[in-house]
C-alpha cells in the first residue's frame, strides 16, 4: 500500500470555507452553520459557521480527531460545500455494496454534487477541489477566510440542501476488504483516502442581537454581534473531468 501512496491522483474535489470573525464590519444577511457528525466508523468532529453578505461569504470551520498520518506526512484532508440533492448525510444503509463503507459516490444521492471546495486558501471552485496543498493537514486544523460565494452554492445554502463533507479514514478502522479495496473515485488510491469522514448538512441560524445591558458609556453599532455556527457536511467530492492532483512522498505546504 505504501507503494501505491507514493503517487497519489485525486480527482476534483470541492470545499467552501467561510469564517466570522466577530469584527464592528458589515452585518450578515444570514448565517448557516453545522456540527459535523462522524461517518465511516470516524473519530473526528468539527464545527463550520458560513456567514453571507450578499455575494461574500466569511467561514470558520475547525476540524479536530482525524487520521494524523498519511504516508509519513501530515494527512491531507479535503472538504467540499455540496448541494441540489437531499441536503443529508447518509446512514450506513448507503452503503451498497456492503463492505461497511459508505464511499463517496453512495452518498452522493444524500447530499449532491459538489459545490464550493473549502480550501485553506487560493481556488474555492470545484476545480480546487483535489489539491492538497490547499486541504487541510493533520489530525486538528481550522479554516477561517472571507471569499466570493458562487451562485450554485448560494442558491443551495437558502434552498436548504447545502451539505458539509470532510473526507480521509483511518485504514485501520475499516474491514480487511475495505482497508484493501481501491477508491470509487480514484482508483490509485485506497478507498479510505478519499471516503467522507465527516458531515454536517447547513441550516440557517438565527442569530440574535444584545439588546439594552449595561451601560458602558461606550455607543455600540447595531450588527457587531457574532452568531455561532457550525460545519455540515454534504459530500459528493468528484469533478472528475477536472483532472488529477500528484502527491509526491513529502509534506506538502498549504498554499498561499
Amino acid at each position: 500500500m505504501n507503494k501505491t501512496l507514493r503517487f497519489m491522483a485525486v480527482p476534483t474535489v470541492a470545499l467552501g470555507a467561510l469564517a466570522l470573525s466577530g469584527s464592528p464590519a458589515m452585518a450578515a444577511d444570514q448565517s448557516y452553520q453545522a456540527t459535523l457528525g462522524q461517518l465511516n466508523g470516524s473519530s473526528g468532529s468539527g464545527t463550520i459557521e458560513v456567514h453571507v453578505t450578499g455575494n461574500e461569504a466569511h467561514v470558520l470551520l475547525k476540524v479536530s480527531g482525524m487520521p494524523e498520518t498519511f504516508m509519513d506526512m501530515p494527512y491531507p484532508h479535503v472538504q467540499h460545500i455540496h448541494g441540489g440533492a437531499q441536503g443529508t448525510c447518509p446512514d450506513p444503509s448507503a452503503d451498497q455494496d456492503g463492505d461497511g463503507v459508505v464511499s463517496t459516490t453512495e452518498g452522493a444521492p444524500s447530499y449532491g454534487g459538489v459545490l464550493t471546495t473549502l480550501s485553506t486558501s487560493g481556488d474555492t471552485s470545484p476545480a480546487a477541489a483535489a489539491d492538497i496543498n490547499l486541504a487541510g493537514k493533520g489530525a486538528a486544523y481550522s479554516i477561517d477566510r472571507t471569499f466570493e460565494l458562487n451562485a450554485e452554492t448560494k442558491a443551495a445554502l437558502e434552498a436548504g440542501t447545502a451539505v458539509v463533507v470532510v473526507h480521509g479514514l483511518d485504514p485501520a478502522t475499516l474491514s480487511p476488504a475495505a482497508a484493501a479495496a481501491p477508491s470509487d473515485i480514484a482508483p490509485q488510491l485506497p478507498l479510505a483516502a478519499t471516503s467522507p469522514a465527516l458531515c454536517g448538512a447547513l441550516t440557517a441560524a438565527q442569530v440574535e442581537m444584545p439588546t439594552g445591558g449595561a451601560d458602558t458609556g461606550v455607543a455600540q453599532e447595531p450588527g457587531t454581534g457574532t452568531g455561532t455556527l457550525a460545519l455540515g457536511g454534504g459530500l459528493v467530492l468528484i469533478a472528475l473531468a477536472g483532472g488529477a492532483y500528484v502527491v509526491r512522498r513529502r509534506t506538502a505546504g498549504a498554499a498561499g
